[in-house]
């Protein structure tokens, strides 16, 4: 070695800067030593953090299936089968009993120094396939339970999570739970004590469409979950009725709702600019405005009320939508009431018949009752109540021909009923009706225009092929006035064993045919 090497070694060996280089040396030494140590410690530590925070969060027992950490990109952690049991669940492990949340796989990041700090603090932790499973209610316990105070070992300020579901189970036979599903939730301000915000997109499955929901869940009530509070705002935008057999349209609707889990109170609207019903294939345009009431345990809906407009009738109604088992839909019970609404609106939206047949100011009660099934809506609707149309008027040229004739000979103008002069005569009509299997029947059926009163009883298809309408007309005119010439010669002797009640005629009265062609007459003789 040169002279002048040594020198140099020597002056080294002598030279503070030795020390520092070999502090340095033993500090990096000592951090790897540290981080491989905090590495191999890191998910042990993490895992134990995360089951802990839930456990107390949730007041139940944790397990999980899977718990990785990887240092190759920051520090990241997945995890696999997390499930959180229920405090009331008596044995986790015993067959058919299901975890209160279940994840499939979840994923986050966080700082090595954050393993240092209580509680590890998490930016955003991503899920996929949250299960969130409420036992029937009376399934549950420990509603007076007292627990200690929440020690949180890891807190996070965002939960991002796909493919999500609600289940609410019921004890009920008839019942199946009652599922939501959400294709995208997001959830903040997430903390002990304190409600969290979320923002979640659902795809309804009947009618299909796209529901938009922004609001609050909680705080969490871990002794009895369906009491939980939860409130927001929905848009459901695009819903394609034809998915619900017998109607079509596409129907949006937007409202707020508050309350708690097993108990929402919803008030929102409608708008379908193009509904239909399968058996008349007309467009109408129907909006409601609706106070509801869901109940979380059955899945049940409370109408209290719906307030309708079609075209230019409003309706009212009230009652419940309840969902039935091993049943494709819901049934349907309504009481519907309709004050000085159009006749001609029902007959569009329920008809085939173009333009409808009769139109004129209409007020009915009415019962609804639509049970689920596979037959079209008409097929399925039963109907019972009141009606009662004035001012009506009939657009079949030969139905309103029939009534006008009718009403000048009942006032004694045979003259001018058979010279066809037209009178355009309105004619009401009240009633009670049944509607079954698409044939709405009339155990009575009261008909008024100038001159005569009818009184029927009788059958009208829905389809506008079949009219059978018999009873008893009563005319202010005798019997003989009804015609003219010979004819009215002839009948004078006849007058009095059709004079009733001190004064006109009673006669028979019958309607039958279809609408193309009806026969409208009398009936002299009183046969069926």
């Amino acid at each position: 070695m040169a002279p002048g090497k040594h020198s140099e070694i020597a002056k080294f060996r002598r030279s503070p800067i030795r020390y520092w280089v070999l502090g340095f040396g033993v500090l990096a030494l000592f951090i790897a030593a540290a981080v491989a140590i905090v590495y191999v410690r890191a998910e042990p530590i993490l895992r134990k953090r995360v089951i802990d925070t839930l456990s107390t969060r949730f007041h139940g027992k944790v397990t999980m299936d899977e718990f990785h950490a990887s240092l190759f990109h920051g520090f990241q952690v997945e995890g696999k089968g997390l499930r959180i049991y229920g405090e009331t669940d008596p044995n986790i492990h015993q067959p058919g009993i299901q975890p209160l949340i279940a994840i499939a796989e979840f994923r986050f990041e966080t700082g090595l120094l954050q393993l240092l700090l209580t509680p590890t603090h998490v930016n955003t932790v991503t899920m996929k396939g949250l299960r969130l499973n409420l036992p029937p209610r009376d399934q549950r316990d420990g509603a007076n339970s007292v627990h200690k105070r929440e020690k949180i070992e890891v807190s996070v300020d965002e939960f991002i999570c796909e493919d999500a579901g609600l289940v609410i189970n019921t004890s009920r036979m008839d019942k199946d739970p009652l599922v939501f599903a959400i294709a995208n939730l997001k959830m903040k301000d997430i903390g002990p004590g304190q409600p969290m915000r979320f923002d979640a997109n659902l795809t309804n499955p009947k009618p299909v469409g796209t529901i938009v929901s922004h609001g609050s869940f909680g705080p969490w009530h871990s002794d009895d979950p369906r009491s939980t509070p939860v409130k927001g705002n929905y848009v459901f935008s695009n819903a394609d009725l034809s998915t619900i057999k017998g109607i079509s349209g596409m129907l949006s609707s937007k409202g707020e709702y508050a309350g708690s889990l097993d108990k929402i109170v919803v008030d929102g609207t409608t708008n379908t600019p193009d509904f239909r019903v399968a058996e008349s294939g007309q467009p109408v345009p129907l909006s409601t405005r609706f106070h509801a009431t869901v109940d979380g345990t059955s899945g049940d809906t409370y109408l209290q009320p719906v307030n309708a407009t079609l075209l230019h009738t409003s309706i009212v109604a009230a009652g419940s939508v309840v969902r039935m088992k091993n049943a494709q839909g819901h049934h349907i019970q309504l009481n519907i009431t309709i004050n000085q609404g159009r006749m001609e609106d029902l007959l569009r939206v329920g008809v085939k018949t173009t333009p409808p047949i009769m139109t004129g100011a209409v007020n009915l009660k009415t019962s609804f009752n639509l049970p689920p099934g596979d037959m079209n809506m008409a097929e399925r609707l039963r109907l019972a109540g009141t009606f009662r149309v004035t001012g009506a008027h009939f657009t079949n040229r030969k139905v309103q021909a029939k009534v006008d004739n009718l009403s000048m000979r009942a006032q004694g103008k045979p003259k001018l009923a058979k010279d066809n002069i037209p009178d355009n005569v309105p004619s009401n009509l009240d009633g009670t009706f049944k509607l079954n299997r698409g044939l709405l029947s009339f155990s009575e059926l009261h008909f008024e225009a100038p001159g005569t009163q009818v009184n029927l009883t009788g059958k009208y298809s829905l389809d506008g092929n079949e009219f059978d309408f018999r009873g008893k007309a009563r005319l202010d005119a005798k019997l003989s006035h009804l015609v003219t010439g010979w004819k009215s010669l002839l009948l004078k002797p006849v007058d009095p064993f059709f004079h009733k009640h001190g004064a006109g005629t009673e006669v028979g009265v019958k309607i039958t045919g279809t609408k193309s062609e009806p026969h409208f007459g009398l009936n002299l003789g009183g046969g069926q």
